[in-house]
């Protein structure tokens, strides 16, 4: 159930803006889903997606006082999250780690340092407890590439004396550790977020299991209603397609499915599945994500997402 209580987007903004991290977290947590699902819509499933939104996580920490409209700011997430994705879509050269702190980097025709800049800004604190909770050796490649003027991944590479693909791995890690730490402190609050997505959890289990038994006890049928649609992949062209009938047709060719991840919010709710298919008449990716669009907490459509082929 959602507190009565609860925080506007509003006033979360207001006291992130204040430098509230936790405010900010709550913020996050609140539109992870609407978030992901932009970065999936984009990118399909896979690590890119993932790695869209933990960096969208990061450039709103250096950016959240630019909103100027704090009840406007699920819009402007999802443009960041959407502004990330395409970067990603059209890039053949190296990538930063961590795309919200790139502004910090020394330049020639910069007199600030790093620390003055830093302190500019309402989230310091954070960010510095943020680096100095990393492992020694994320915290040396993310410092020199997003604090000093040693800037290259080969530059990194030839301090850290490491191959250039580790440098790149330990950037993903350390941003994808900064986001987690900020993404904790919704954990730490009883927010929305946090009892909607728990929630759906419950839903996606009891789901799974009544599709094995073959039939859906009366609170699941509302989950999922007549008007119900799965779109995309393995929905039937020229007809509506309810998702139900889809699921036990796969079951039935002998994949079977399990909830690794689950993200939700209001209207988007979005179950990352593991997939196996011992004895199935065709194979399936160890992965996939259902998508789904919600009024009233009951499903309009559901899109599978299957994993981008690697290139």
């Amino acid at each position: 159930m959602v507190p009565l209580n609860a925080p506007t987007d509003e006033e979360l903004t207001r006291r992130a803006q204040a430098g509230e991290t936790g405010a900010l977290g709550l913020l996050l947590a609140r539109h992870q889903a609407p978030m992901r699902a932009v970065a999936l819509s984009l990118l399909g499933y896979g690590p890119d997606a993932e790695d869209a939104v933990q960096d969208a996580a990061l450039t709103a920490l250096r950016r959240i006082g630019d909103v100027r409209d704090p009840s406007a700011v699920g819009a402007w997430l999802r443009a960041i999250v959407r502004n990330a994705s395409r970067t990603r879509l059209r890039e053949t050269r190296e990538m930063p780690g961590l795309e919200g702190l790139d502004h910090l980097r020394l330049r020639d025709d910069e007199p600030s340092q790093p620390e003055q800049l830093i302190e500019q800004h309402a989230m310091r604190d954070w960010i510095w407890d943020a680096v100095d909770e990393l492992p020694p050796q994320l915290r040396l490649v993310l410092m020199l590439r997003h604090f000093s003027g040693v800037t290259s991944y080969r530059e990194i590479a030839d301090v850290c004396e490491v191959p250039v693909g580790t440098v790149r791995s330990r950037l993903n890690q350390a941003r994808g550790k900064m986001a987690e730490v900020l993404l904790s402190t919704a954990a730490q609050s009883h927010d929305d977020a946090a009892a909607l997505t728990k929630e759906s959890q419950h839903e996606a289990v009891e789901t799974l299991q009544a599709s094995e038994r073959g039939s859906l006890p009366r609170e699941l049928s509302e989950l999922w209603p007549a008007e119900a649609e799965l779109v995309g992949p393995l929905s039937k062209p020229g007809e509506r397609t309810h998702p139900v009938p889809v699921m036990r047709e796969t079951l039935e060719s002998g994949v079977h499915q399990s909830v690794r991840h689950v993200v939700a919010s209001r209207d988007i709710t979005i179950w990352e599945m593991d997939v196996t298919h011992v004895g199935a008449v065709q194979t399936c990716p160890p992965t996939l994500a259902w998508l789904m669009f919600r009024k009233k907490r009951r499903v309009q459509r559901l899109r599978l997402i299957f994993p981008q082929p690697q290139t």
